[in-house]
């Protein structure tokens, strides 16, 4: 049984063919569209939708499609910025010849498209999922007027799942089944290292700190679903999937986001429309953010801390989203973290002092970008869980309580939440 969800596709069908006859200047025969031959494929509400054959100018609007779409070899020609950032997401910067020649056009934030240069744009295909616009029927009505819509995803649904129709949208099947069996095989290989290691008895934890608090990734979103795939333990109270967003903790339950290893990020950075926020994403924005929370009271007494094992991270790979070359770096982080460098991380005499009262610290109301990092996987997390346009935030998207701790009974991978504040 599927969870409530108010966007359905295939409602829209009909508003598609007339929105593309009318772009394309056809007269009703979508077989002449600018880009060729067009063929039905089956999105995530098995709703179907008529697509390209083969797209040659697909917009992708959330983490995990941009992701996937440049390691499936496709060159968009618009993006959403990565969650808490004015740019692609900061892992992906050397994925693709697109990104690499600086020739992605930004269209928006994660939570907000921008209608107007995405039109102009003038996408063949439009990728989109629970990510970035969730129970929002409004947006997506504006954006299937534009271009065929597929729907890839949920928020906390598998990260394979995604990555297929991504790849059946793009006409790329085959050449997912082999990225994801590439993926499967390195997971076998640095979990044998761990388990070499004693690694895998121990128990890890994935923190987002900004704005002076912590959020919990738990084991639904895809850095959690990295560590699994490798065997890695989560302690009792984080081995559970959350809400497809990133968990709240209250300072005086900071004693929760312990383990024996965490892996320490931050999405504290400038966003398309909240510039001026300051802070970062890179692990140097994680090592300063591990400085601050130093002077959290109780954050010393943590058994990571204590045994200088927390490490800082990139907060665009660790505390947010994305597909197949998230998945991958995550690997490739721990390999590195755990085995190549022997599981040395930073703690107690190894942290500098935090910074004195007011300093350091990122101005009320600015943390993670509020705009983009509000709500990662749709949420995602991020301080202020973020509703795209057209949402109300009401009935449908109640605010999550800041101090629940991650407390709230899980979602099943793979279903829609109806309950949750689009990103963060």
């Amino acid at each position: 049984m599927r969870y409530p969800h108010k966007h359905t596709l295939g409602a829209l069908a009909a508003s598609v063919v007339v929105a593309m006859v009318a772009l394309t200047g056809c007269s009703g025969n979508m077989e002449l569209d600018a880009s060729g031959p067009m063929r039905p494929i089956k999105d995530v509400d098995d709703k179907s939708i008529d697509v390209p054959m083969k797209p040659k100018r697909v917009v992708t609007l959330s983490e995990p499609t941009t992701d996937a779409a440049l390691a499936l070899g496709a060159k968009p020609i618009g993006i959403v910025s990565g969650r808490g950032q004015s740019t692609v997401s900061n892992y992906l910067k050397d994925k693709g010849e697109a990104v690499k020649g600086g020739d992605l056009e930004i269209l928006g934030g994660v939570a907000n498209p921008d209608y107007e240069k995405i039109g102009a744009a003038k996408p063949d295909l439009i990728l989109v999922d629970g990510t970035s616009i969730n129970n929002n029927q409004q947006a997506l009505d504006k954006l299937a007027a534009i271009a065929p819509l597929v729907y890839t995803g949920y928020a906390g649904g598998p990260w394979k799942d995604n990555f297929r129709l991504t790849a059946k949208a793009l006409n790329e099947e085959a050449k997912a089944e082999s990225l994801i069996s590439g993926y499967d095989k390195r997971t076998k290989e640095v979990s044998g290292e761990l388990k070499s290691k004693g690694l895998l008895d121990k128990t890890y934890s994935i923190v987002r700190w900004e704005g002076g608090s912590a959020s919990l990734i738990l084991k639904e979103l895809p850095p959690g679903q990295a560590l699994t795939d490798m065997g890695m333990k989560r302690p009792k109270n984080q081995d559970m999937d959350g809400r497809g967003h990133s968990e709240p903790v209250s300072l005086e339950n900071i004693k929760d986001i312990d383990a024996d290893y965490m892996y320490f990020g931050s999405l504290g950075g400038a966003s398309i429309s909240n510039p001026n926020a300051g802070g970062g994403v890179d692990v140097a924005a994680g090592q300063e953010q591990l400085r601050t929370a130093t002077g959290t009271p109780g954050f010393s007494k943590l058994q990571a801390f204590g045994q200088n094992h927390v490490f800082p991270v990139d907060g665009s790979m660790w505390t947010s989203t994305g597909s197949y070359y998230l998945m991958n770096a995550i690997v490739d982080n721990v390999e590195d973290l755990m085995i190549k460098e022997d599981a040395k991380g930073q703690g107690k005499g190894t942290v500098g002092d935090a910074p004195a009262a007011g300093t350091d610290q990122a101005p009320e109301g600015d943390s993670a970008g509020a705009d983009d990092a509000g709500g990662d996987e749709s949420g995602i997390g991020g301080s202020g869980e973020d509703v795209p346009p057209g949402a109300d935030g009401s009935e449908d998207s109640p605010s999550i309580d800041p101090g629940d701790g991650g407390g709230s009974t899980p979602i099943p991978p793979g279903k829609k939440n109806s309950n949750v504040v689009v990103p963060g």
